[in-house]
């Protein structure tokens, strides 16, 4: 199979498909790669490493969706490449459609089959695609937190740490999957309040046992979240619903009755933001003010640690390429029904319920639409 690696054009996006190393495991195994001059500059990733590892150098990303049979990436494709895509290609990426008509009507006309990252399931009910940039975010979240309640970025002022004499921050995040419990232990090991709220009691279980009075476990109900919401200095926003937007969990009222200065992080944006005032920002532009609270939205945190993140998600990510290029993705995705459930397109029909009904468009179930 000719698997091809396009630059990510996102902005401020330096993360790459593959890393040299994935690359060689590839060719090992007797396929072809073909990246772009300059993908992984950015990381340190040079052309010569990629030529080393056994990829060829193509000079723009046109003549990789032009060539490949399989598309890898990090983020979802911009307009400029999902318009380049074609029947029956393959495309392995994160693609967040249920907050994005554009991408998803562009990949339905394609006719490609598109499998996203953030759908692959694994024997435990796990996410083990999103969990590597979920555990980036969720870690990333408390540092930009913190640095958007200094006074100089327009924050409240406060050190989440406190000092003795002072009360330390409180830092609530709503939602304790593993983006909210990687929030967490940096919020704690900062010596912040912390409180999680979560509506699973075997998970808020799970939270005490592992830190006891360290953390603060909550259920989360419309009554707990405007209580521990607007008493906080910084509020993230870690919820889940697999494959399906995210839910508004905090209201433009309730962040009316937030402390001036205050800040939100929504981690959840790149399924549309679990704040009511959330929009995607991007690391160039990643702040603004409602109401005197600060938001911290960028679609693509882990964007900036770059290649931390690009690492951890090849660790994830190349036994499923390895899957897909060895088999074909008819075969792999027919043999693992883990990886069948990252399937959100495929020849032109929607394959993947909660991005059906977010866009009111027929669900196909992924073995009528593969003929399996």
């Amino acid at each position: 199979m000719l698997i091809g690696v396009p630059k990510e054009i996102k902005n401020h996006e330096y993360r790459v498909g593959l890393v040299p190393g994935s690359v060689r495991e590839l060719v090992h195994n007797g396929h072809q790669v073909v990246v772009e001059t300059n993908a992984g500059n950015g990381i340190g990733f040079y052309d010569a490493d990629y030529e080393a590892a056994g990829a060829t150098i193509a000079a723009t990303a046109a003549e990789i969706f032009a060539s490949a049979d399989m598309i890898v990436k990090v983020k979802e494709p911009q307009e400029s490449e999902y318009t380049q895509l074609r029947q029956g290609q393959l495309l392995f990426t994160y693609l967040h459609l249920a907050p994005d008509a554009p991408q998803t009507h562009g990949l339905v006309k394609s006719g490609c089959v598109a499998v996203a990252y953030e759908t692959v399931t694994d024997a435990r009910g796990g996410l083990p695609l999103l969990r590597p940039m979920s555990e980036v975010a969720g870690r990333m979240s408390v540092h930009v937190g913190a640095s958007c309640l200094h006074k100089a970025q327009n924050g409240s002022g406060v050190l989440l740490g406190g000092v003795p004499g002072v009360a330390p921050g409180k830092v609530v995040i709503i939602g304790g999957g593993v983006s909210g419990t990687h929030a967490a232990r940096m919020a704690m090991g900062l010596e912040a309040d912390v409180t999680v709220l979560d509506r699973s009691l075997p998970r808020i279980d799970e939270l005490n046992t592992l830190y006891g009075n360290r953390l603060n476990a909550i259920y989360s109900t419309v009554e707990s979240i405007e209580k521990y919401v607007s008493d906080a200095d910084l509020v993230i926003g870690a919820v889940l619903v697999p494959g399906a937007s995210a839910p508004k969990l905090v209201t433009r009222e309730l962040i009316g009755k937030m402390r001036p200065g205050s800040v939100l992080v929504d981690i959840a944006i790149d399924q549309g933001g679990c704040f009511e005032t959330s929009h995607a920002t991007t690391h160039q532009d990643p702040t603004y003010e409602v109401d005197g609270i600060i938001h911290y939205c960028v679609a693509n945190m882990p964007g900036a640690v770059a290649r931390t993140s690009t690492i951890a998600l090849n660790n994830a990510t190349l036994p499923f390429t390895l899957a897909l290029a060895n088999k074909g993705y008819k075969k792999a995705l027919g043999d693992n029904p883990h990886l069948l459930e990252g399937l959100n397109v495929a020849f032109g029909k929607i394959t993947c319920a909660p991005v059906a009904e977010a866009h009111g468009l027929e669900y196909v179930p992924a073995r009528q639409a593969l003929g399996l």
